[in-house]
């Protein structure tokens, strides 16, 4: 009945965590780590896309330009099995804008036959008419085409003579090479693809054809240079633009040209079997590999066979002249050594391969950044547009609006790719490689350098900008896509590291000018206040004597400096823009500096209706089941040790659940049916009066939908691309409060005055009938019972959840506490509201969990943990 749980911090758990190194690499820090007394950063908080890792997953907060796919099978053949050991991706910006389709094998092949029987496709207005015939016409090639199509027809100003021409090479590919171009669009596109197994039988009738043609080599004409900013990065990528001529493919014959490069190819079992015929050995891919290398760099002059008695002069000779046979694509350079044995050999196996050319692909992936409005996408992202156009859903009402300014100019969208590029390293050294040392430190700060003058230069622009030509909250979403959106990111970064090498004072200056700005990632905000008041409160009363602090003792100017963190944190909780997880820090660091400097009682802040409330502690004892093949599979990975079915058995641990494992409980209330440890704490509160239901957010994302649905959809410009959206694009990223911060705080209030009801009433008969596709809501839950709910919270309570879902929508989807509660009140009694967060053994509380407890507590409303301990464990 209730949504299914996700958690959007699941990607970032290790962030910020040491992990020591082990005694063995005799590894000894030469940089100390400061004193702990930081306050904790909390990165990913703005809503924006998550941070790239070294392997091109995304998991932390700020636009990026190495897009993220989805593997396409090589075959139909293989798509299935593929399909299945492929992890979905989390959703893009545009993809959790867009109503839950079916977007599997079944709904797009129910879509090309429908269009295959039409005699003629009017896919978007400027896509022209084009016949459709089976076999000739496929999803793929209509939404790379939609994209393309809609991009040149709105933005070509984007792009010079030199990529119009790349487009219109594309255009004059046959259906078969278009297709064939797709499908490996969308796999790893650095990686070379055996042609023998790109077995696209029901598409492409002639594969060697198509191959051809995406080999052939195009000349393009002379383009216009564009201006070059890019700071923090000395030149661009190798290959990153078409000039001169370009190819939309690479073949293996002319690039492969290392036995590094040629390996890489091979699977785990081919390359033991070519490594067997070398006797050569390793138990990994990788020691194999570095095997075959070393081999291959041993011997020279006399090639690959050596010298044998039988061997003649003439037969060394022609063993050498087919170490450098020109028509096997190797080049002279194998002949000193055997790397031309090698590679021959491994072309034997995998046969002729194919990638696509970086220059081409790099533009195209450029329109597709323009076309989404995202800086990334998946393969559902190409096909979730057409599949919801043909989908039978009723949809919000609401105005699109589609900028046709996102980049301003050709030379500032190059800037914003050149920006991700810079913020990638700085994440690669901070995030990706362990410990940071100190050369490391050097570098980000080197490039931090470089970003400074640039982004106060656009800051500066930005502003008029927003003072002059945007209206009210026009630009918030327009920005994400500014060099300025990621040079502040690396500004932030930055202070970090002037933290690291304790140069305090211009850390303090860097966070006066981040608060000083009200433009780009608002959800850092608190975190900044919060390092700031830090700053001023430990360190800067010996940083900064002003003119007149000679005349001050050392404890007058700490006082002073407390004075002034004491304003900060002031500021911070004044800040409408400062979201709520942050304000209880610091309402503790003003109590704490209130008492330090003596402040009278009358004029200290009274935080007491806030104050948090620890959650209590319930016990629910039950009986849990336990499967016969998982207990004789721990049994035999414990031999020796004794299994019991009770709990203190002595030594006995196999009546333990494994960690993070799902547990099966038996329902009291239910006839003693199997149930989840979730289900049977449920029903345990049944008893104790309670109405409930396990949902795990899904409650509070229903209630946040219905309460605030006119506000989702109201017209604001550039968040509403297609018709055919769930959410505004922007939800899930800070710039969601900021552009509607009157009208979330006027329904708040209005909630807060116990209008809750009506407006939910209200909501609900406008649009459950047609059970309209809005984000969150879950229309299999009953009117009557969400009206008992909002009926029985405490309009102010309401109000701040729904505010916090506002502020951080992405973020606090996750970890809202399993089980849902209330109880009517009777008479004149009031109703109660109930949060539980259930455990059982070997489980322990997240911190997005921890973040949640304290909302709810912080609003007044009751929080237990529920601890679910088994009396009995039997065996099925």
């Amino acid at each position: 009945m209730a949504l299914s749980p996700r958690s959007p911090a699941f990607h970032n758990q290790m962030l910020g965590r040491r992990i020591a190194h082990p005694p063995s690499t005799n590894f000894d820090e030469d940089f100390p780590i400061p004193a702990a007394k930081r306050t904790k950063r909390l990165d990913n908080v703005d809503g924006s896309p998550l941070r790239l890792s070294p392997d091109g997953r995304n998991i932390d907060g700020s636009p990026r330009i190495s897009f993220r796919r989805t593997e396409v099978a090589d075959s139909e053949d293989e798509s299935d099995i593929e399909e299945e050991q492929i992890p979905s991706p989390s959703q893009t910006e545009l993809e959790s804008a867009l109503p839950p389709v079916k977007t599997d094998k079944e709904a797009i092949a129910e879509y090309e036959a429908t269009r295959a029987a039409e005699t003629d496709l009017d896919l978007h207005s400027q896509l022209g008419q084009r016949k459709w015939v089976q076999g000739k016409s496929s999803i793929y090639v209509d939404a790379f085409f939609l994209a393309l199509e809609t991009v040149l027809d709105e933005e070509s100003h984007l792009f010079d003579e030199a990529e119009m021409a790349v487009f219109q090479k594309w255009r004059d590919l046959s259906y078969e090479g278009q297709y064939l171009y797709v499908r490996l669009f969308l796999r790893k596109t650095a990686a070379w693809h055996r042609i023998g197994r790109l077995k696209y039988y029901g598409d492409i009738a002639d594969l060697n054809a198509a191959v051809e043609e995406l080999l052939r080599q195009h000349s393009l004409p002379t383009a216009t240079v564009t201006e070059r900013i890019a700071p923090g990065e000395s030149e661009p990528p190798k290959d990153s633009t078409v000039e001169g001529s370009f190819t939309f493919a690479d073949g293996s014959a002319d690039h492969i040209d290392t036995l590094e490069e040629a390996s890489s190819i091979l699977m785990l079992e081919e390359l033991k079997t070519l490594a067997k015929e070398a006797k050569v050995q390793g138990k990994t891919k990788r020691e194999l590999l570095q095997a075959l290398r070393r081999t291959s760099g041993k011997q020279g002059g006399l090639g690959w066979s050596g010298l044998k008695r039988s061997d003649t002069e003439e037969s060394v000779k022609s063993e050498r002249s087919a170490d450098f046979d020109d028509d096997n694509g190797l080049s002279n350079n194998f002949g000193t050594n055997r790397d031309s044995h090698f590679v021959r050999k491994i072309f034997a196996i995998t046969g002729p391969c194919i990638r696509l050319s970086s220059a081409a692909l790099k533009l195209f992936e450029r329109v597709h950044l323009v076309f989404y409005r995202s800086t990334e996408w998946t393969e559902k992202s190409l096909t979730t547009i057409i599949l919801a156009r043909i989908s039978r859903r009723n949809f919000p009402s609401y105005i699109v609006s589609r900028s046709t300014n996102i980049f301003p100019s050709r030379s500032t969208l190059l800037e914003f790719e050149a920006s991700i590029r810079t913020q990638f390293a700085v994440d690669n050294i901070l995030e990706f490689n362990g410990t940071v040392n100190k050369d490391g430190l050097l570098k980000v700060k080197a490039i931090f350098e470089e970003v400074y003058p640039r982004w106060l230069t656009i800051l500066a622009d930005e502003q008029r900008k927003e003072d002059r030509v945007y209206e009210s909250g026009e630009g918030a979403y327009l920005r994400r896509f500014s060099p300025a959106w990621v040079y502040t990111r690396i500004v932030h970064k930055g202070t970090s590291v002037l933290g690291r090498f304790k140069e305090h004072k211009r850390e303090h200056h860097l966070l006066t000018e981040l608060l000083n700005q009200r433009l780009f990632h608002a959800a850092r905000r608190g975190a900044w206040y919060q390092r700031k008041a830090l700053l001023e409160e430990h360190y800067m009363w010996a940083l900064s004597p002003s003119d007149d602090d000679h005349h001050r003792t050392e404890e007058a100017q700490k006082k002073h400096w407390k004075r002034i963190a004491l304003c900060t944190c002031e500021d911070g909780l004044q800040d409408r823009e400062c979201h709520l997880i942050y304000h209880h820090d610091l309402q503790k660091r003003i109590v704490k500096l209130e008492r330090q400097l003596n402040v009278p009682k009358r004029q200290q802040h009274d935080f007491g209706h806030v104050r948090l409330a620890k959650p209590l502690e319930r016990t629910v004892r039950g009986t849990r089941v336990e499967r016969e093949h998982h207990r004789s599979s721990s049994r035999n990975g414990r031999a020796g040790r004794r299994s019991s079915s009770t709990p203190g058995g002595g030594n006995s641990d196999s009546g333990k659940p494994r960690h993070g494992a799902k547990t099966i409980w038996l329902d009291p209330l239910e006839n003693e049916g199997e149930c989840s440890v979730e289900a049977m704490c449920l029903s345990h509160y049944r008893s104790l009066g309670y109405k409930g239901y396990h949902s795990e957010g899904g409650i509070v994302r229903t209630l946040f939908g219905h309460l605030l649905h006119d506000i989702l959809f109201a017209y604001v410009p550039n968040v509403f691309q297609t018709p055919f959206q769930t959410c505004p694009l922007d939800l899930h990223t800070d710039a969601f409060y900021t552009s509607r911060l009157s009208e979330i705080n006027a329904r708040l209030n209005e909630i807060s005055n116990g209008d809750g009801v009506a407006i939910l009433r209200s909501a609900h008969a406008e649009h459950a009938e047609r059970k309209t596709c809005v984000v969150g809501v879950d229309w299999g839950f009953e009117i009557e019972d969400l009206v008992e709910i909002v009926g029985c919270f405490k309009g102010e309570a309401l109000a701040t959840v729904l505010r916090v879902m506002a502020q951080e929508y992405q973020q606090r989807g996750g970890g809202i506490p399993d089980l849902f509660l209330w109880r009517k009140g009777e008479g004149e009694e009031e109703g109660e509201v109930m949060f539980a967060e259930v455990k059982s053994e070997n489980d322990r509380l997240s911190d997005t969990q921890r973040l949640w407890i304290d909302v709810l507590s912080g609003a007044g409303l009751k929080v237990e943990l529920c601890n679910a301990v088994a009396e009995e464990v039997i065996v099925r």
